[in-house]
């Protein structure tokens, strides 16, 4: 990735993976095809052992972290303490980002400097030859909708300060927590609405076959709830 054709941005871009080998190359091209240059990319190693440190290296434009911690939350927590952009996206190893994505994402958080964080949509699509995981929602391979998902968001620094870390209690949906305690905060956001987002559907989603992500996923709900019932 160079800068030589075009412009750098303010933006950190944080990937948390851990045997991640078999799709992160790709997710890596989809970055490098940026039209803008981020200031850095961090890439979380949660002790991979598949050889995803050797395909990350090869690629001079980023910086490979061993995490410290242990699962998804603190995966991120970690990084996001390292960065240091004024803005934050996120992209996993197994998905695609658009070419322009963060340029839009800048240009709308440019322009409405009272946004806290932005999202786009997301178009979910099924790996060639897998089977959709059990409880997944085929719909959503047949529109887009909009992606209250880490690989969508783009935030600022100061939002992470409000709103708290990722609860490491969650295994998965930790994502599906931190945007309801946003919500509720009344963290100023928008969605963009333009497919910004691949996201891959196969066998070995962490978020689609963890047998607690509906468990997870109603515990953020109830607390949502119960902090709206606390709220003066």
């Amino acid at each position: 990735m160079t800068t030589a054709t075009r412009s750098a941005v303010d933006v950190s871009v944080v990937m948390a993976v851990r045997n991640g080998v078999r799709f992160i190359d790709q997710a890596l091209d989809s970055l490098e095809a940026s039209t803008v240059t981020p200031r850095e990319v961090l890439v979380i190693d949660g002790r991979s052992e598949d050889g995803t440190a050797e395909v990350v290296r090869r690629r001079s434009w980023t910086t490979l972290v061993a995490q410290q911690s242990s699962g998804i939350a603190d995966a991120y927590n970690e990084a996001i303490a390292q960065t240091r952009g004024g803005l934050i996206a996120f992209l996993s190893h197994d998905d695609l980002w658009a070419p322009h994505k963060l340029a839009r994402h800048v240009d709308v958080m440019t322009a409405r400097p009272d946004l806290a964080l932005t999202v786009s949509l997301v178009q979910h699509f099924l790996e060639p030859g897998a089977v959709a995981p059990s409880g997944f929602r085929r719909e959503l391979l047949d529109e887009p909708v909009p992606g209250m998902l880490m690989e969508a968001l783009v935030a600022r620094r100061d939002v992470f300060e409000a709103v708290g870390p990722f609860d490491n209690r969650f295994a998965t949906g930790e994502d599906t927590d931190w945007f309801a305690r946003a919500r509720d905060l009344g963290v100023a956001q928008t969605v963009i609405p333009e497919v910004l987002v691949r996201k891959r559907v196969h066998a070995a989603n962490a978020s689609l076959n963890d047998s607690q992500t509906n468990t997870n996923l109603l515990t953020a709900l109830r607390r949502s709830v119960e902090r709206k019932r606390a709220a003066p």
